[in-house]
């Protein structure tokens, strides 16, 4: 009994015929081709095989792998089969099953790869993306070099719309969570100090970390989902449709045409960005303060103003000017860099949103030590 099928064979001088009855369904288990294997190999040598299938019932795939197993097998061994007599639906899908040779290596195992192989691929992959970055930053500077000096080819009508793409569009997106991230933080600081009587300092928590970290960080994640999936899909589309190679074509150099414009769009924009998450981060640690704690608006403001310093303040803007390059970085390479197919254009914009979002992360505690260390 297999797969709820019977298997039996019949040996007639140098053919074998296997005779299937019943049921065969793959829910009920996979059907092994053993009992057919035990008859080639006893009795003398086999050069015909056949089957019947008068007493077959129901089936599905099980019978099909079944047969195709059997057929692999008498193909190693130089045995002849003769598949007349199964089913016409099940000759059809074995002729499809058969039309396109198996890919070599298909069936191997990705752990049966040697540890030191997977080692190896790895670090020649880290390796390849760690020069692709070098190649693109250099080129980036090249082309900041010959904005400052007057020779970079681009449109400013371009950059104006950059601009207005990356600064006054995101402001509603932009209000909307650092609004919220700003009233969560009074909410959570406010549980803890009412325990001490010490409500009034919920102006200072929020104003400092909105200044410090959270303004700048928040705006730069937003605009890494927002703007920088943006910029790869767009020079990714431009890639499949060849328009980047005809850039390249007629003499104009698509680093200062193309990236130039975004990345000086979203250096310039994201500080701005960052700024009015502060003051909008404020206004909602207010509301919670002012609502739950009964603090007053002019104590809030009155403390925020003495939390606040202009090196908090010169510390946000700067982290977002740092931002504002590596998002705009990172949505251009991978747009710059995607394969010319429409599935290639969505991993260039989920690529570039995961590599910004990395680099901020990892440029912020950067920032935190050398600040720590500096005393800053």
């Amino acid at each position: 009994m297999a797969g709820g099928g019977e298997i039996s064979v019949a040996r007639s001088g140098d053919a074998l015929c296997v005779v299937l009855a019943g049921d065969w369904r793959l829910a009920r288990g996979l059907p092994s081709p053993a009992v057919v294997e035990r008859g080639l190999e006893s009795g003398g040598k086999v050069r015909r095989l056949s089957f019947d299938a008068a007493r077959l019932g129901r089936w599905d795939s099980a019978l099909v792998t079944f047969v195709a197993q059997v057929a692999e097998g008498c193909a190693r061994r130089g045995v002849a089969v003769d598949r007349s007599a199964l089913p016409a639906g099940l000759q059809r899908l074995l002729a499809l099953a058969e039309a396109v040779p198996e890919k070599q290596g298909a069936r191997a195992m990705a752990a049966r790869v040697p540890l030191l192989v997977r080692v190896g691929k790895a670090a020649l992959t880290t390796w390849e993306e760690a020069r692709g970055w070098i190649a693109f930053l250099g080129e980036a500077t090249l082309a900041l070099g010959r904005f400052a000096t007057g020779r970079a080819r681009y449109r400013r009508v371009d950059l104006a719309i950059e601009l207005q793409d990356a600064g006054a569009s995101a402001l509603p997106i932009v209000t909307l969570i650092s609004f919220l991230v700003g009233m969560i933080m009074a909410f959570v600081g406010a549980v803890q100090l009412q325990q001490f009587g010490a409500s009034i300092y919920v102006a200072n928590m929020v104003a400092i970390a909105m200044t410090r970290e959270m303004g700048a960080m928040m705006t730069a994640i937003i605009m890494a989902g927002r703007t920088g999936s943006s910029y790869a899909a767009q020079l990714g589309t431009m890639n499949v449709s060849q328009e980047i190679d005809a850039l390249t074509t007629m003499g104009i150099p698509p680093m200062d045409f193309l990236v130039l414009p975004r990345m000086l769009a979203l250096s310039l924009m994201l500080p701005l960005l960052s700024v009015y998450a502060d003051f909008v981060g404020i206004v909602g640690g207010a509301v919670v303060a002012t609502g739950m704690l009964d603090v007053s608006l002019t104590q809030y403001w009155q403390q925020t103003k003495v939390a606040i310093t202009a090196t908090d303040f010169a510390t946000g803007v700067g982290k977002g000017a740092v931002f504002g390059v590596l998002v705009a970085v990172a949505g251009c390479l991978q747009g710059m860099r995607a394969g010319r197919s429409a599935a290639a254009v969505g991993a260039a914009a989920t690529a570039a949103v995961v590599s910004a979002i990395v680099l901020i992360i990892v440029a912020d505690g950067v920032f935190a030590v050398v600040f720590h260390v500096l005393g800053i």
